[in-house]
């Protein structure tokens, strides 16, 4: 409960400005409360994997930049991602200034939708080719010891003969899918793809700026996922993950303050789940967990480059998100109760 006292404080603020706000429009009191509680819902369920690889990484980060990320990056996840973001995006789009467009999303929510959604491919391409990255490179980590689809994962760690390996097929993605695009879209589709490819190689590479080549492989593995470097990285990807979410969201209601206050809500709670994994040390105590978190994040990556061309229901993301993080927590529990017929017990400390 102490893990999670902030989150439902903010909650019932949320909440509280919800049913404000509906009383001053025609949706009322209980729809405006309805509607923040669905997309916390739909926010929590698209992003649970993200918690569990925030966690991952949040481990070993040092303490100053763990609260910097439960700081300053819930600003950045609330406001940044689910209310500026998209006011920019439009803004850009229209080509019109960002006052017209806080206008636009409060008197014209059906515009200012029809506009964000027009633009999908182009964040759904550059979200997805991060997220890609953020798959393959786990699925290709020559250090990973543990493999949970052993015989797959041990052929594709065989098979990584050289780094380029994610950039290669995320590029090849990237091209192939242009077959499918109007030509209109092309163009900006595929910028956008390598710009998330470069994004990725751009947070790597400040982490690669601090490390220590004597330490090996896998220490500068361990350092670019710590310090600033890992604040950088744990903040795109919170964004990547954030864009399906908002753009989803216009299919429940047009309201970009409802969106805005539900997406906050499911938001803060990712975070909390976030603390929640480290502090009790559920990723050592699940060990398929993190597998099961990346699977669904190439889930995600592929429904979003597929999103380019046709839009795939974001209860569907949803659910092979939970699927994938249920199966591998079903699976870690087996493993559990194999340990003492097939180990002896570990002698006492």
């Amino acid at each position: 409960m102490k893990t999670f006292g902030f989150s439902f404080a903010f909650s019932a603020l949320c909440l509280a400005v919800a049913g404000w706000w509906g009383l001053q429009s025609p949706m009322g009191l209980w729809t405006a409360l309805w509607l923040v509680f669905v997309l916390a819902i739909l926010e929590i369920s698209l992003s649970f994997d993200n918690a569990v690889v925030n966690a991952g990484v949040l481990k070993g980060m040092s303490p100053f930049w763990r609260q910097l990320f439960l700081t300053v990056g819930i600003l950045v996840a609330v406001f940044g991602m689910r209310l500026v973001f998209p006011i920019v995006i439009v803004s850009v789009s229209a080509g019109i200034g960002s006052m017209e467009t806080m206008q636009m999303a409060l008197n014209q929510p059906q515009a200012y939708s029809d506009v964000l959604t027009s633009v999908y491919p182009v964040i759904a391409a550059f979200g997805g080719t991060f997220l890609l990255l953020v798959f393959l490179n786990f699925m290709f980590d020559v250090n990973k010891e543990t493999h949970w689809l052993g015989p797959l994962e041990e052929r594709l760690t065989r098979i990584a003969k050289f780094d380029e390996i994610s950039v290669f097929i995320a590029l090849s993605v990237i091209f192939s899918g242009l077959w499918w695009l109007p030509e209109a879209d092309q163009m900006r589709v595929f910028v956008a793809g390598v710009s998330g490819i470069l994004l990725y190689l751009a947070v790597d590479a400040v982490g690669a700026l601090f490390a220590d080549e004597a330490q090996g492989d896998a220490a500068v593995k361990t350092v670019q996922r710590t310090g600033f470097a890992g604040f950088l990285y744990l903040e795109v990807l919170d964004a990547s993950f954030s864009f399906d979410g908002v753009i989803g969201a216009f299919a429940i209601t047009r309201d970009v303050v409802i969106i805005m206050l539900g997406l906050a809500i499911g938001a803060i709670f990712v975070r909390s789940m976030t603390i929640y994994l480290v502090n009790r040390g559920t990723l050592g105590a699940y060990i398929y967990l993190e597998h099961g978190a990346h699977y669904a994040i190439g889930a995600l990556a592929v429904i979003m480059l597929a999103g380019t061309v046709y839009h795939v229901p974001e209860v569907i993301t949803g659910l092979i998100g939970v699927a994938f993080i249920a199966a591998s927590v079903l699976s870690s529990v087996l493993h559990r109760r194999k340990l003492p017929l097939t180990e002896p017990p570990h002698p006492p400390n």
